[in-house]
């Protein structure tokens, strides 16, 4: 029944995904015929033109023309399918898949734009979404000697059609950057003193087991299968029962709020630093006993049943080194694509779960393993300092989304430069914690982290004084927050022309590289239109590692600054952002739901427009709000992006 209601839940949430379409044809003198095309959801019907007076919410279309008129009135081009409704006790029509209709419209000579109103609503068999509304714009040209003929053939409303950037949402190489992270993660893992131990143990006991080596390797591979089952299959569950429940939007909802809201960033930041206080040895986090010890009495039993208890104990022994490493890679990727966590952690998993399958296949690579000794221990202590300095990030996202104002740029990189110092002073052997082991002397190894650590601490210093660091600049606050910036007041940085005084959100918003520009999409188009430029949207966002490593590394070219500084109006809409607006400024959705938040409107505006939830996409916007060139997400080539501000400049001269 749980399952039926979930069921039933998702499939109303699917109704949302109506379209509709508008065109002109049959030009005929100065008038022409507009079409309107409603494309339904399968399982779900829309009522026709009606009028009803006591029945269910007809369909509702009115045209408007400037400079123009709307002829007659309103005909469906599709019969409807009419029946007697027991409710209403009338008969009433309804259309299923798609519906068109049509209205005659004359114009002036040299053309105009049509808007139509729309009204509808849908149900099934069961129940009825409520009404919605849109509105479409249609602007049609006077043709030589041949009436109006539209300019643009079909305007889709409904977001999810639109054509969305080229890079998924995680960013395209952001995600392949997060699995390349998370298989690190994986083998990292294995370096730990809970889990190095095990691998020829666990090796050793599968390859001795009935059947001889040939099943034992079986075993072994599905030994890894149900690892990495393990680990994926319940965040993949929670997921896949969010979006069954609540659709992709209550799903998205849920990440952004996990990434956005201080609650959950400083929760993580505290988290973060309990491992690493439990990797310095402070503590230990372990299963109850009682878990673990039922699991392994049950993988005392053959079969399949064994394998699995055998895989559930390794990952319930091994928690208090994989648990911290786990929770590093899915707090990560929750800022991305409801996907990602899944993808991040089958990564971690297949990485941790291989060298078993292998090292079963070929036992003969188990005499090339190190022994066990204190240097698992400082694997341990690595990772640590590695958690301290991850962590900072999520109190830094807090910070920015509330404007707090206690982590500033290079109260930050102060934090990093002393975490990546004493990691190299440990790496020396000059810090000891209550695990290690006494370093007689400094291996190669050591030797050469060590001069990696410090080089790493040299390259930052210069960033306390407003270099741009463009290698952990998606880690890293922008560089607006940094009080001291030398050399701020000369170079490309002052060439920027000033913004009209008075801009809404200028106070507590900024643009980098000392760019100016709006925070508000309606100043940032009037303003637009007054100097006659095309406008740049930069949907953004404070806690968006792939919006500042644009920023550092492609924004900072001196092209792309040009071409941003000179030919466009920068407009940048932070979808993060909680600053509560005035009540006259806040929004309704299409599903009844009051908007507060700058953040909030802002990414209803992105999904309901282009069909994107995650940032960074750049719009190119023209006279009217038309859309210049194909919008663009996360993308480190810069000469792509130069091409990109070209194109859409071009687009403008050219209309």
């Amino acid at each position: 029944m749980l399952l039926l209601a979930a069921l039933a839940v998702a499939e109303m949430l699917c109704a949302q995904s109506v379209s509709w379409s508008i065109k002109a044809d049959a030009p005929q003198g100065d008038s022409c015929r507009v079409i309107l095309e409603a494309r339904i959801p399968d399982g779900f019907h829309m009522y026709d033109l009606g009028p009803y007076a006591e029945g269910p919410n007809p369909t509702t279309i009115a045209l408007a023309v400037d400079g123009g008129e709307a002829l007659g009135s309103v005909e469906a081009l599709d019969e409807p399918h009419r029946y007697h409704d027991a409710t209403f006790d009338m008969q009433i029509g309804i259309y299923e898949g798609t519906a068109r209709f049509a209205q005659w419209v004359r114009l002036p000579a040299d053309g105009g734009e049509v808007r139509a109103s729309l009204e509808w609503m849908i149900c099934n068999e069961g129940s009825c979404m409520p009404p919605e509304d849109a509105e479409l714009t249609l602007r049609i040209g006077a043709a030589a000697g041949d009436g109006p003929t539209a300019e643009l053939a079909a305007v889709e409303r409904e977001a999810p059609e639109r054509p969305a950037a080229e890079k998924d949402a995680a960013g395209g190489g952001s995600l392949w950057s997060l699995l390349i992270e998370a298989v690190l993660w994986g083998f990292a893992a294995l370096l730990t003193p809970c889990v190095f131990p095990m691998v020829p143990m666990t090796v050793s006991y599968f390859l001795k087991g009935e059947g001889g080596a040939t099943r034992g390797r079986l075993r072994a591979a599905l030994y890894g299968l149900f690892i990495v089952g393990l680990y994926t299959l319940p965040i993949a569950a929670i997921i896949l029962i969010t979006r069954l429940v609540g659709g992709d939007a209550v799903t998205a909802d849920i990440f952004n709020w996990l990434a956005t809201h201080w609650l959950p960033n400083v929760l993580f930041f505290l988290v973060f630093m309990l491992f690493a206080a439990s990797f310095f040895g402070a503590f230990e986090i372990t299963m109850p006993s009682w878990l673990v010890n039922k699991s392994d009495a049950k993988a005392d039993t053959k079969g399949l049943g064994g394998i699995f208890f055998l895989a559930l104990t390794l990952v319930l022994v091994s928690f208090s080194c994989t648990g911290p490493i786990v929770g590093s890679v899915l707090i990560k990727s929750t800022a991305g694509e409801f996907w990602t966590p899944i993808l991040t952690m089958f990564a971690f998993s297949v990485a941790f779960a291989l060298p078993f399958t292998l090292f079963a296949f070929f036992p003969s690579m188990l005499k090339s393993l190190p022994k066990s000794g204190g240097w698992l221990n400082s694997v341990k202590v690595v990772i640590g300092f590695i958690e301290v300095a991850l962590g900072l990030k999520f109190l830094s996202v807090a910070d920015q989304v509330y404007h707090w104002g206690i982590l500033d740029r290079e109260i930050y990189l102060a934090v990093w430069i002393v975490v990546f110092s004493l990691l190299g002073l440990y790496l020396l052997g000059k810090l000891r914690f209550a695990h290690d082991s006494e370093l007689p002397y400094v291996g190669v190894t050591r030797l050469a982290l060590a001069i990696v650590t410090f080089s790493f601490v040299v390259y930052l210093v210069p960033g306390m004084w407003g270099a741009p660091l463009k290698g952990p600049s998606g880690y890293l606050p922008p560089l607006a927050s940094q009080d001291f910036v030398l050399g701020a007041g000369s170079g490309a940085t002052t060439t920027a022309p000033a913004a009209p005084a008075g801009r809404k959100y200028a106070d507590f918003l900024h643009l980098p590289h000392g760019l100016e520009g709006f925070f508000d999409l309606r100043e940032a188009e009037a303003y637009a239109a007054e100097v006659g430029k095309p406008l740049f949207i930069d949907f953004t966002g404070h806690g968006c590692v792939n919006c500042r490593e644009m920023e550092a590394r492609v924004w900072s070219d001196p092209e792309v600054l040009r071409l941003l500084r000179d030919d466009y109006v920068i407009c940048a809409l932070y979808s993060d952002d909680k600053k509560v607006l005035p009540e006259s400024e806040w929004v309704t959705t299409d599903a009844g739901k009051v908007l507060k938040s700058l953040g909030k409107i802002n990414s209803y505006y992105a999904l309901k427009h282009y069909g994107v939830n995650a940032q960074p996409y750049y719009v190119l916007q023209g006279r009217n709000g038309e859309q210049l060139v194909e919008p663009r997400g996360y993308d480190l080539d810069t000469a792509a992006f130069v091409d990109f501000l070209q194109r859409g400049l071009a687009a403008y001269k050219s209309r």
